[in-house]
């Protein structure tokens, strides 16, 4: 699976799925689907993913005329970060939960020493390729979660809901 970042967010980065599908099934990769506006694609590839990384990257950013950045997740991984993830952190009225998806230059349990976190109020979890991230809605301006988004280290991190995690897993498992 391929997560893009920054796309389609506040009206910049505009890409439509149906030529991201597309764009993906002219590299040869199948079974592709996408998933929410988000830039969430789901696809079968037998290439080594830093060979497939580069290729879509380079990709995109002919198609689309901006750079893009992509981090590749497998199934399993993805089955991991949901199997590991307390089934009461969601994404609601009351919660905020966000996946973050790291790059692999900042993947390691030692980046939980390199962000803020208030114990008090959220809760953060380390799960190889990703930080889980939950607080109370009320809470979400008071906790360290807004201090990275404006750090560099966001800059190697692409963010998706808890909720949508959750259907890509339902999805990747057909």
């Amino acid at each position: 699976m391929a997560l893009l970042r920054g796309i389609n967010v506040g009206g910049k980065s505009k890409v439509e799925m149906p030529q991201l599908k597309k764009l993906f099934e002219s590299l040869g990769v199948t079974d592709v689907v996408t998933y929410i506006n988000s830039g969430n694609v789901i696809f079968k590839d037998r290439r080594s993913p830093s060979g497939i990384k580069d290729l879509l990257e380079k990709a995109l950013s002919k198609e689309f005329g901006f750079d893009l950045r992509v981090v590749l997740r497998t199934g399993e991984n993805i089955k991991q970060i949901v199997k590991q993830v307390p089934s009461g952190w969601m994404n609601d009225k009351q919660q905020k939960t966000d996946v973050l998806f790291l790059w692999d230059e900042i993947n390691n349990k030692a980046i939980l020493k390199k962000v803020d976190i208030n114990p008090k109020i959220e809760n953060v979890l380390y799960i190889d390729g990703a930080l889980v991230w939950n607080i109370g809605r009320e809470n979400v301006l008071k906790g360290g979660g807004i201090k990275l988004v404006k750090s560099d280290l966001y800059k190697h991190i692409t963010a998706r809901n808890i909720n949508t995690v959750r259907k890509l897993n339902q999805l990747m498992a057909v």
